[in-house]
């Protein structure tokens, strides 16, 4: 079934409740905003000539005009690739290319570095405001019929960092996304049409993701006028809406919680705090429910099953009286409804309660695939499982604890860093012989990136360093901690031992 049915269903039953605000302003009801997606669908197809199945690029900050795109490429039959506009103009140019996005839109604060991006490909660059003139051709176009879409065919190209450190698109099909929206109201939260959700976090990943639930019973999408996250709009917003849910990484509610604004106000709009995308402490988590009561769900998944794997629900965080609850809250919760999970060993034979193996799953959310890459596809899908690269355990009540991230991936503010990429672009540097990057512990961020350098001659500076590393990815991947070494420890074969450097890491701060 197609995506965008969730939006007509809701324009009939529902079509006078706000679909769209930004701040508190009225953007359109649901009504008016099914009308506009099949106008703005007639002119993908019609205007731009994109036909079933192209690839359409959003690189946007958070805006209305998202939403309508995302469901006008649905109407049409077309695939949505959401992309982080904090990414370098390298990062852009390669998902892209790889792509094959025939048409890229993007606001014009972020123009002059799509369009740097865009340099050598044949791509029709999109340049999108609400009151102009191009925006204004699109929803006063003629509206098309939906396009009658099948299960497989693929709605949202979610890009995700690889261990090589080239980004991977994971092919969400329709009936993907669609289990994500069954498995959100059987294990996430309830969402009633009188809701809104806030779109503080990106709408290119996880936050865009949760517009469909919403979108499914009419609830409203509020789009703070900053375009993004900002400590005091939240909490202000807070107390201007009703029924708010809010996805946010750690480090967000983190903030949030730690802000003197926050413990003062009764946050009396606010429903649910879902929170993901990196690890969060016990002692944050204490914080959070001081301040905010009860109201966090935890949630596990991977773009390659978004939003889906498990889930620890309201009701656990709030059973304080359970002899694990401690134990619990620190672990990812329970496989989601229409999840298998299971922890193997390195023959993907399933291992005990208890031990600690690589996390894989199967179900109906997990992607059909990744884009033009039938090698990653086949391993991280073999024997019909996806698997994860995520080690961990289930205690025998089914309660997954994540240990570690079997390909060293570092989540820092919810952003997945891969340190080969950080490596790569730390070799650029003349002076660099060696590098090799790990992440540690960080209450503000979740994890910090850290590299160990060997110099050839004479040591660079951290400015030279930090220099070379914007030229080659986004900024938030650069390391936060340099340390120049005289070698690199490793085992036999050549293989550095990061384990070595992040025990080489504590006892240093143990000491400090």
């Amino acid at each position: 079934m197609n995506l965008a049915r969730l939006l007509q269903r809701s324009a009939n039953t529902f079509g006078e409740r706000p679909a769209l605000q930004v701040g508190t302003d009225l953007w359109c009801d649901y009504r008016a905003l099914h009308e506009r997606v099949t106008r703005i669908a007639g002119w993908l197809r019609r205007e731009l000539s994109l036909d079933r199945g192209d690839r359409v690029a959003l690189i946007l900050r958070n805006c209305p005009e998202y939403v309508e795109l995302l469901f006008a490429c649905w109407h049409a039959g077309l695939t949505a690739v959401p992309i982080n506009a904090k990414l370098h103009p390298r990062e852009i140019h390669y998902i892209l290319m790889q792509s094959g996005a025939r048409v890229c839109f993007t606001s014009p604060e972020l123009e002059s570095n799509v369009a740097e991006a865009a340099v050598g490909l044949q791509r029709l660059l999109e340049v999108i405001e609400s009151t102009g003139r191009r925006y204004q051709q699109a929803i006063r176009n003629e509206p098309v019929p939906m396009e009658d879409t099948a299960d497989d065919d693929v709605a949202w190209l979610f890009y995700t960092s690889g261990t090589t450190g080239q980004p991977k698109g994971a092919m969400l099909t329709h009936q993907n996304l669609l289990s994500m929206t069954r498995c959100y109201f059987a294990d996430v939260d309830h969402i009633a049409s009188s809701d809104c959700i806030l779109h503080a976090a990106p709408m290119s990943h996880g936050s865009g993701l949760y517009v469909i639930p919403h979108v499914s019973v009419g609830a409203a999408n509020v789009i703070p006028e900053s375009g993004g996250f900002d400590n005091a709009e939240t909490i202000e917003l807070f107390a201007q809406h009703h029924g708010i849910t809010l996805f946010a990484a750690p480090t967000m509610v983190r903030r949030l919680s730690q802000d003197p604004a926050a413990a003062h106000s009764d946050h009396v709009g606010l429903k649910t705090i879902v929170y993901g995308g990196g690890p969060m402490y016990l002692a944050d988590l204490d914080q959070a429910h001081k301040v905010f009561g009860h109201r966090l769900v935890q949630i596990y998944g991977q773009g390659e099953s978004p939003m889906t794997i498990t889930a620890l629900s309201n009701w656990h965080h709030r059973d304080t009286t359970h002899p694990r609850h401690r134990q619990r809250l620190a672990s990812a919760g329970t496989a989601q409804s229409e999840i298998q999970l299971c922890v193997t060993d390195s023959d993907d034979c399933p291992l005990s309660a208890g031990e600690v193996g690589e996390v894989v799953v199967k179900g109906k959310a997990v992607m059909r695939g990744y884009w033009r890459d039938p090698k990653n596809t086949a391993d991280t899908l073999r024997n019909g499982w996806l698997h994860t690269g995520d080690l961990g355990s289930l205690d025998e009540d089914g309660f997954l604890t994540l240990t570690d991230r079997a390909r060293d991936l570092i989540i820092s503010g919810g952003s997945n860093i891969y340190p080969r990429e950080v490596e790569e672009a730390l070799l650029q540097h003349p002076g660099i012989l060696e590098a090799s990057v790990v992440g540690m512990p960080d209450r503000e961020w979740g994890e910090r990136v850290v590299a160990f350098v060997v110099a050839r001659d004479h040591e660079p500076t951290v400015t030279e360093l930090d220099s070379v590393c914007l030229e080659h990815m986004a900024r938030f991947k650069r390391p936060r901690e340099y340390h120049f070494v005289e070698e690199l420890p490793k085992n036999n074969y050549g293989k550095v031992l990061k384990t070595e450097l992040r025990l080489q890491l504590k006892d240093h701060e143990n000491q400090s």
